[in-house]
């Protein structure tokens, strides 16, 4: 799809340097993938096999930390 659009030339320099991506049309298609990627409903399912569990890891002792400050 064409279409012409004012982009923020202060953002667009930003995500250049940290993306290393070259142009402004692979810019908005990576920015849109990121951003369905990231709104997008997760299923644990597509997460099998993808997580480590800590053997010995209490919840217990993680929410009985949460509030402690170093």
């Amino acid at each position: 799809m064409r279409t012409n659009i004012e982009l923020d030339d202060q953002l667009v320099e930003k995500a250049f340097a940290l993306t290393g991506i070259r142009t402004k049309k692979e810019l908005v298609n990576f920015a849109l993938k990121e951003l369905i990627k990231s709104r997008s409903p997760k299923d644990l399912l597509d997460l099998a096999g993808q997580i480590e569990f800590t053997e010995g890891f209490s919840t217990d002792t993680v929410r009985a930390n949460r509030y402690v400050v170093d």
